[in-house]
């Protein structure tokens, strides 16, 4: 009995190890993949037309990451002007959305007014509605007001963010306990008081995570800059390399790819920095789920 104990143990723990491995394998092909097409677009940022018409791959890089960019004052396409209008516009408008978000979301949870769930049946129903629906009269109004090729038209609208509502509620569901605000209105502390100082700082996981789709949806926004801004020094990266392929003689792909690839550097360097911050709020809504 008892070596047959032992085999079953050593059995079990060689299928343990052979799963371990399995489990590695699969996640080192994962992570191939997924760096793959950003490693590509990287390699093809240094090569140049002809190559890239030639063969589309490659996982060497080249010698014409020069060339490419002189490529840039030809097509008017001033990558630190829109660095800086893509920054501006994605850090206010998470600023914005995070906030009032949250704000909506403690609303919503902590008061109890009549048409609490109707407001926020709206809301989700707002959801549903696509952004280019709306858009046309949004341009109107902008237009009227004298506010097209202003960048804080991009900005405003951020402080509607209804995904994040939704999150947000459904977060302070679980993680706020009711009784901590009434011991703060008890101690004569202000509702913004309440919500600045307590509310907010246990909502940090919630926060960091919606901060960071926030700020990578807002720099990869095309379409509504492409409708509300068309002065040069006003357009943002997204907008600048989607010019880039509006020459109709010939049409420079090295050029292309480095233009991408300044639009995307900056999103994966925030994911390298916060992607903690995903992982930690996934990982404590699925507990608290």
């Amino acid at each position: 009995m008892g070596n047959g104990k032992v085999k079953l143990s050593e059995k079990a723990q060689k299928l343990e190890k052979v799963r371990l491995v399995i489990i590695y394998i699969v996640c080192a092909i994962l992570t191939v993949l997924c760096l793959a097409p950003f490693w590509i677009m990287i390699v093809n940022a240094t090569r140049s037309t002809t190559a890239i018409q030639q063969h589309a791959i490659s996982l060497i890089p080249s010698t014409y990451l020069k060339s490419n960019w002189d490529v840039f004052e030809g097509k008017d396409f001033h990558p630190f002007v829109g660095f800086f209008n893509s920054a501006i516009v994605s850090t206010f408008s998470t600023m914005l959305a995070v906030y009032f978000s949250s704000l909506t979301a403690y609303a919503i949870t902590v008061y109890e007014w009549k048409l609490r769930d109707a407001f926020f049946s709206v809301i989700m129903g707002v959801m549903m509605i696509p952004a280019q629906v709306t858009m046309i009269g949004f341009y109107q109004m902008a237009f009227k007001l004298g506010w097209t090729n202003q960048l804080f038209i991009l900005i405003i609208p951020a402080i509607a963010s209804p995904m994040m509502v939704f999150f947000m509620r459904q977060y302070l569901q679980g993680a706020l306990s009711h009784e901590i605000i009434q011991s703060a209105r008890i101690d004569g502390a202000g509702e913004f008081y309440t919500f600045n100082k307590i509310v907010l700082p246990i909502m940090k996981p919630a926060i960091a995570t919606q901060a960071i789709f926030s700020f990578v949806s807002s720099w990869n926004r095309l379409f509504e800059p492409m409708v509300l801004i068309s002065a040069k020094e006003k357009q943002t990266l997204p907008i600048m390399v989607s010019l880039l392929k509006g020459d109709i003689y010939k049409t420079e792909y090295g050029s292309i790819y480095l233009g991408l690839t300044l639009t995307v550097l900056p999103l994966i360097v925030v994911y390298l920095i916060l992607s903690k911050y995903i992982v930690a709020g996934v990982a404590l809504g699925s507990v608290k789920g």
